[in-house]
């Protein structure tokens, strides 16, 4: 399953970060994000009722999307994602057991890294892509210098302070993905925002490939 949601994510490697998100509108925000070209949408954990959330958009748009949870601290989480329909595992923290069980039950592995110490770590435990956090702290000159060690073909994906602006920046040191949190998503924001935050990044996104 990874090597298909891999492909997927490569067509659009927008991650919509719905973090607070509740029950009663993730169908409402799923549908103005995928309408406007996201296909993966992350629910973390420390959301009002994620569950429901997560099953709700799966229920919802399951089939056809890369549905992922976020904040995932510990391997029993996993379990739970994967029950509720997740396919992606998230984390802002590197953590070798959480990874395992990821890998385990053939979900996508993302955990987050802060150092080489940390990436290597993670490639060595199964992880599939790196979530490098946070990205605005870290930077550019970072991602690049990484990389330049880590092996060829590593998938990372800065998250933390992504903008429609920064974008170019991030995409010209090689990323996979980017996750992208409060500007296009966060608690009392309106559908329609949301709508016209999600058709700007896409839009900007395929102004650069």
């Amino acid at each position: 399953m990874s090597e298909d949601l891999l492909k997927q994510i490569t067509e659009m490697p927008l991650i919509a970060i719905l973090r607070g998100i509740t029950p009663d509108e993730a169908v409402a925000v799923s549908d103005a994000l995928i309408d406007n070209g996201f296909i993966f949408i992350e629910v973390p954990l420390n959301s009002p009722s994620w569950e429901i959330s997560l099953q709700n958009i799966n229920e919802r748009h399951g089939k056809s999307i890369v549905l992922g949870a976020g904040t995932v601290l510990a391997p029993d989480e996993v379990n739970k994602v994967q029950a509720a329909g997740g396919k992606a595992i998230i984390s802002p923290n590197m953590r070798i057991d959480v990874i395992r069980r990821t890998k385990d039950l053939n979900m996508l592995s993302i955990p987050g890294c802060y150092s080489p110490t940390e990436c290597f770590t993670a490639l060595d435990a199964g992880a599939d892509i790196l979530k490098i956090f946070p990205a605005d702290t870290l930077g550019t000159p970072f991602i690049k210098a990484i990389s330049a060690v880590l092996p060829a073909g590593t998938r990372l994906c800065p998250t933390g302070g992504v903008t429609e602006d920064n974008m170019k920046n991030f995409m010209a040191v090689g990323v996979y993905a980017m996750g992208i949190g409060s500007a296009l998503y966060k608690p009392g924001k309106s559908v329609a925002d949301i709508t016209k935050a999600a058709a700007t990044f896409v839009s900007a996104y395929k102004k650069l490939v």
